[in-house]
C-alpha cells in the first residue's frame, strides 16, 4: 500500500509563498508519476500540477502556470509544490497523488493513491 503524507500548508496573505511537501512510502517512488490536486470549499477536486518519474516532464493547470513549481527528489521519496504569488482563489485543501505511468494519465484520472490533504488558506 502506498502512503502519502502532505505537509507545509498554512494561512498566508495574498502574494506570499508556501512550499508543500509530500513524503511517499510503500512503493517504488521513482516509478510513479506524482501530482497535486486541490479542492476548494463547495467545489470539486481539480488538477494542479504533475511531474513524471524522472522529473523530465511537468504539467500545470492554467490557473497556476508561472506561479507554482512542482519538483521531486527520488532519493528522498518526496515531491514538492512551490507556490508563489498566492491568491485568495488558491485557498483549498491540497492533495498529493501518485500513479504508475504518465503525467497525462495522472492528470486525467487522478492517482491510485492519495494523501490526507493539507489546508492552504490565502487571505486578501
Amino acid at each position: 500500500q502506498v502512503q502519502l503524507v502532505e505537509s507545509g500548508g498554512g494561512l498566508v496573505q495574498t502574494g506570499d509563498s508556501l512550499r508543500l511537501s509530500c513524503a511517499a512510502s510503500g512503493r517504488t517512488f521513482s516509478t510513479d508519476a506524482m501530482g497535486w490536486f486541490r479542492q476548494a470549499p463547495g467545489k470539486g477536486r481539480e488538477f494542479v500540477a504533475a511531474i513524471s518519474t524522472s522529473a523530465g516532464n511537468t504539467l500545470y493547470a492554467e490557473s497556476v502556470k508561472g506561479r507554482f513549481t512542482i519538483s521531486r527528489d527520488n532519493a528522498k521519496n518526496t515531491v514538492y509544490l512551490q507556490m508563489n504569488s498566492l491568491r485568495p482563489e488558491d485557498t483549498a485543501v491540497y492533495y498529493c497523488s501518485a500513479r504508475p505511468g504518465t503525467v497525462i494519465t495522472l492528470r486525467r484520472v487522478g492517482g491510485d493513491a492519495w494523501g490526507q490533504g493539507t489546508q492552504v488558506t490565502v487571505s486578501s
